[in-house]
């Protein structure tokens, strides 16, 4: 019987395991813009050599190529962009369009625009490593800059001219990442606003609440989808050595799991789980992602030569059409806070009901859900008493609103006053969306005389199934911090409890309606019924 590794901060130290670490982006700066001595100036124009897409003829330049097409074969690449309207994307499926069918050059300015016939996301792949040609911003072509000169600079000046363009494409990523990050914020307050305003055309004598809330999810969904596009999050979560390596741990350690398999990730995100399949032994690893961060996953899958093996595919799994029929495992990072909160475990429900072969399996495959009680006068005071004397006057009523919103935060594991007990097992092979709603007693033996403040809500994952080589992490507050922390649920008025005895109550988890990614928790406690929110 094989035995669990759990995966902690630092991962299990094996030589043969690579590490997850922090590029140091700044010596990585330093490194590439090394001035360039006179001697490089030649080894800098041969790497300028652009072939022709119509013939073999290598030129100098891409202006030099550009000119070429237009004397010799008669097409207008620039006239091309415009009268298609190509994007960046669309203008390097052009590209590889033409190179990969050798494309007569009489019909490519004849095509119809309803209809072109690069718009597979096949055409994303290069057909010539680094071409030129795809290395250039279609809309400075569309200028014309660097086109009346003949030729690009070199030596030098083709150098820092380089660092510049560099610097002004980081500068417009940023602006472009904070247009969306102040637009997924308007959409945000419009949504709060929303909600506020459907809450009372829903009441007696208000029509028109149900269509109000439709919209509302509609665009709370987009806004969901959207955060994830932002990088700062999936920075979040790779830096999380627990989570990671053990996704890690259990693909390097398990490949007769993944040899010549076919493997579905769902929430592919920046592509880390895809490309640990695929260096697993899977033969073809399909990602799937709703949110912009995909476009990224297609460049870091090509950078590290794995396009043959993983298809990227935008879109919600629910929605796209897969280019198999069956795959043989799914693999997904869908945990939220309190592991459910974000409810993408229905997706990959949905992808396992519709797309997994019946000997398949869904991985990680087994998870539970524990609480805690916790005794932490000082963090009761400051975040619930606090309310009753704000500079010398009452505001007891703030509770109101305070309590019932769920804290997400790290627990010191020297405030629990209580053993740890398992409320709801998910076998994520078995499970049905339906019992993902779900109602539990649970009973608590107390460890210290003291007063119990809140409750603490945490699980443990466990890749199982098949497993010759099985790993399991946990995000309780005894174990290393992850990005989940632990979910804190603060009494309003504390419980005193005696060590040995036993804190029994019952907890009900449920999506909230108006919501249907966020939670709602509600615990039944001495003859106390509170529920909370997580959102």
């Amino acid at each position: 019987m094989a035995e669990y590794t759990e995966t902690r901060c630092g991962g299990v130290a094996e030589g043969d395991l690579p590490d997850l670490s922090d590029c140091d982006d700044d010596a990585d700066d330093d490194e590439q813009w090394q001035p360039v001595e006179e001697g490089e100036a030649d080894s800098l124009q041969l790497q300028q050599q652009v072939t022709c897409l119509f013939c073999d003829r290598a030129l100098s330049s891409v202006a030099a190529t550009l000119q070429h097409c237009s004397a010799e074969h008669q097409v207008d690449l620039v006239d091309a962009i415009r009268r298609y309207n190509l994007d960046d994307y669309g203008y390097i499926k052009m590209i590889n369009f033409i190179r990969s069918t050798r494309c007569d050059a009489a019909c490519l300015m004849g095509l119809p625009d309803a209809s072109l016939p690069w718009e597979s996301e096949d055409f994303l792949r290069p057909v010539l490593p680094d071409d030129p040609l795809l290395q250039t911003d279609p809309e400075e072509l569309c200028a014309g800059e660097g086109l009346n000169q003949g030729l690009l600079p070199t030596g030098n000046q083709y150098a820092l001219l380089q660092r510049a363009q560099a610097a002004e494409e980081r500068a417009r990523l940023s602006e472009e990442a904070l247009a969306r990050a102040m637009d997924d914020l308007h959409k945000l307050r419009l949504l709060a606003q929303g909600l506020v305003l459907s809450s009372e055309s829903s009441k007696p004598g208000n029509p028109g609440g149900l269509g109000s809330v439709a919209e509302l999810r509609e665009d709370e969904d987009e806004a969901y989808f959207s955060s994830y596009g932002h990088y700062g999050i999936h920075e979040e979560m790779l830096k999380d050595k627990v989570r990671t390596e053990s996704y890690r741990d259990f693909m390097y350690r398990n490949p007769e799991l993944f040899q010549d398999k076919v493997v579905l990730d769902v929430g592919c995100g920046t592509g880390i789980l895809s490309m640990f399949a695929a260096r697993s032994g899977a033969k073809k690893v399909i990602g799937v992602d709703q949110s912009e961060i995909i476009y990224q996953a297609m460049d870091i899958v090509r950078a590290n030569q794995l396009e043959d093996k993983i298809t990227l595919i935008k879109g919600r799994v629910e929605d796209v059409q897969l280019p198999v029929e069956k795959v043989d495992i799914i693999i997904s990072e869908w945990m939220g806070y309190f592991l459910l909160f974000e409810s993408m475990l229905d997706s990959v429900l949905h992808a396992r009901d519709l797309y997994l072969a019946d000997n398949g399996s869904v991985y990680p495959d087994l998870c539970n859900i524990s609480l805690a009680a916790v005794g932490d006068t000082v963090k009761h005071q400051e975040r619930i008493a606090f309310w009753d004397d704000v500079y010398g006057f009452s505001m007891a009523c703030m509770k109101k609103a305070v309590v019932p919103e769920a804290v997400v935060e790290v627990v010191a594991a020297d405030t629990l006053v209580s053993e740890p007990a398992v409320i709801q097992t998910i076998d994520c092979n078995r499970v049905c969306l339906s019992e993902l709603e779900f109602s539990s007693d649970f009973c608590l033996k107390i460890t210290s005389t003291t007063e119990c403040t809140a409750i603490v809500g945490y699980f443990d994952i466990f890749f199982d199934n098949g497993c010759s080589n099985k790993v399991m992490f946990s995000t309780g507050p005894h174990t290393s911090k992850t990005h989940w922390k632990q979910t804190l649920f603060l009494l309003e008025r504390p419980i005193p409890v005696r060590a040995g005895e036993e804190l029994r109550g019952k907890i009900s988890v449920r999506k909230n309606k108006k919501d249907p990614r966020s939670l709602l928790v509600t615990f039944d406690l001495r003859d106390r019924k509170l529920t909370y929110s997580l959102q």
